[in-house]
C-alpha cells in the first residue's frame, strides 16, 4: 500500500497523541476514533467525543516477529507485537526499547513517541507511538 497523505494527515492525533472517540450515549470507546458507533448506530450521531487514552498499560499478549512482513521492518526482527490493556481499551502496538526474550504478559508499559518506518530513500518519515517496559527502580 502506498503512501496517503490525506489518510496521514487523519490520523495523526490517534498515532501521536493516543486519541480516541467515546459514545456520549453508551460510553464505549474506540481506538482509532471513529465518528459512529458500532452499538448505538444513529444514536450516536453527533454524541461521539475525542478523549486521550492513559499512556501506561499493561501487556495482554504478545507475538516475536522473527520474519518481517514489510521491507521497512526487514532490519528490526526480531520484534515485538502487543496487545496492551489502556484502561479497557486494548491496542496492538510495536514494543521499543527491550528484548522479546524480556517481555511477560502483564508487564507495566508506557507510551513513547519513536520512527516507525520511512517511504523510500528519500520517501516520508513515519512516526507514532510504540510502547516500551517501565523500569522497575531497585530498592
Amino acid at each position: 500500500m502506498g503512501f496517503s497523505p490525506s489518510r496521514e494527515w487523519r490520523e495523526i492525533a490517534a498515532r501521536y497523541r493516543l486519541e480516541a472517540s467515546r459514545c456520549e450515549s453508551c460510553g464505549r470507546v474506540y481506538y482509532p476514533p471513529r465518528g459512529l458507533c458500532s452499538v448505538c448506530r444513529r444514536k450516536s450521531i453527533g454524541a461521539m467525543k475525542t478523549v486521550n487514552l492513559p499512556r501506561r498499560g499493561k501487556i495482554v499478549t504478545y507475538s516475536v516477529i522473527h520474519t518481517a512482513p514489510l521491507k521497512a521492518f526487514e532490519g528490526r526482527t526480531p520484534y515485538v507485537v502487543a496487545i496492551v490493556d489502556l484502561g479497557g481499551v486494548k491496542i496492538q502496538t510495536l514494543l521499543t526499547d527491550c528484548e522479546p526474550e524480556d517481555i511477560k504478559i502483564g508487564d507495566e508499559v508506557e507510551a513513547v513517541f519513536r520512527r516507525i518506518k520511512e517511504d523510500g530513500e528519500r520517501g516520508v518519515i513515519h512516526y507514532g507511538t510504540s510502547f516500551r517496559p517501565v523500569r522497575k527502580v531497585e530498592t
